[in-house]
C-alpha cells in the first residue's frame, strides 16, 4: 500500500469524533435486564429451582397426607384449609433469596461492576425484586397445580385466588427488603439463610397456617392473633373461598406499606453507601 492512499491520523480523529455516543439505558431498561439476569440466575444456582418448584409440592403433599386425617377427617377436607397456608409459607421462605443474590454479588465484586455501569443505579437491587416476583408466581402456580389435583376447589373461583396471590406478593416484596438489608451487613451468603430463617420459622409456624386459631392455648392465641402471618393466611384462605375477609386484606395491605416505607430507603441508602 503506497504512502498516499494510508488514512492519515486526522482523518481517523474525525471519524472518532462523527461517531455519536449511544444513549445509557432508562431506569425501566435496566430494571427489566437485571430482572431477567436474576432469573437466569436459576440456571447457575439449582438449589432455588428446588425451593420454587420442588419444596412447594413436598410441603404441600406432605402436611395433606400426615395432617389432613388428624385434623380435619380427610386430606381432601384439609386441603381446602391448608392451601391457602402453605401458598403463603413457601414464598415467605423465597423471599430470602433477595437477600442471599445480593450478598453473593457483593462478595463476587459484582457491586463494582454495576457501578462503573452507565444506568439508574438501584436498578440491581430493583431488578433483583423483579426477579424475584416472577419465581414467588412460578412457586404459587404450582402449589395451586399440586392442589386442584388433590381436591383443593376455591369457593371464589378465579378472582379470588388471584386477588390472594397478588396479596401475597405484595406482602412478599415489603419483607424482601429486611433481606436486602440483612444481604448488606453479613458477611456470607449462608449469613442471610440463618438470620432470616431464625426470624421465618417461627413466624410462619406460629400462625394459623395449619391449624385454628381457637384450638390454641389462650395464651398462645394471643400472640398468634398478632403475628403478621396469621393476617395474610386469614386473608388469603378467606379471598380463595369467597369470604368476607376485608379487616385481614386490610391489615396486610397496611403492614406491607409501612413495612416497604421503612425498610426500603434504609436498604437504598445502605446500598448507596456500600457503594
Amino acid at each position: 500500500m503506497s504512502q498516499d492512499s494510508m488514512p492519515s491520523p486526522t482523518m481517523n480523529v474525525n471519524f472518532l469524533k462523527n461517531r455519536s455516543r449511544p444513549k445509557p439505558p432508562t431506569a425501566i431498561a435496566a430494571v427489566v435486564t437485571l430482572g431477567w439476569r436474576a432469573m437466569l440466575k436459576i440456571k447457575h444456582v439449582p438449589f432455588q429451582l428446588f425451593d420454587v418448584t420442588i419444596m412447594p409440592v413436598m410441603f404441600t403433599l406432605l402436611f395433606t397426607f400426615i395432617f389432613g386425617g388428624a385434623l380435619a377427617g380427610t386430606p381432601t377436607q384439609y386441603i381446602q384449609f391448608l392451601l391457602p397456608g402453605v401458598l403463603v409459607q413457601t414464598i415467605l421462605f423465597i423471599t430470602v433469596y433477595t437477600g442471599v443474590g445480593l450478598n453473593t454479588d457483593i462478595q463476587k465484586g459484582l457491586f463494582d461492576r454495576f457501578r462503573s455501569l452507565p444506568m439508574w443505579q438501584p436498578a440491581p437491587i430493583m431488578g433483583a425484586l423483579l426477579g424475584d416476583l416472577f419465581r414467588y408466581t412460578v412457586a404459587s402456580l404450582v402449589i395451586l397445580t399440586v392442589g386442584l389435583i388433590l381436591g383443593f376447589r376455591p369457593q371464589g373461583g378465579p378472582l379470588g385466588v388471584i386477588s390472594a396471590l397478588l396479596l401475597v406478593l405484595l406482602f412478599a416484596f415489603a419483607v424482601s427488603w429486611i433481606w436486602i438489608i440483612i444481604g448488606m451487613k453479613v458477611k456470607t451468603p449462608e449469613s442471610v439463610m440463618t438470620t432470616s430463617f431464625l426470624f421465618l420459622m417461627p413466624m410462619t409456624f406460629a400462625s394459623n397456617i395449619f391449624v385454628e386459631l381457637g384450638t390454641m392455648p389462650a395464651w398462645l392465641q394471643l400472640v398468634v392473633s398478632n403475628n403478621p402471618v396469621t393476617h395474610l393466611s386469614s386473608a388469603s384462605r378467606g379471598l380463595m373461598h369467597g369470604q368476607q375477609v376485608w379487616s385481614d386484606v386490610i391489615w396486610v395491605v397496611g403492614a406491607s406499606i409501612v413495612l416497604t416505607l421503612i425498610f426500603a430507603p434504609i436498604a437504598l441508602r445502605m446500598y448507596h453507601k456500600e457503594r
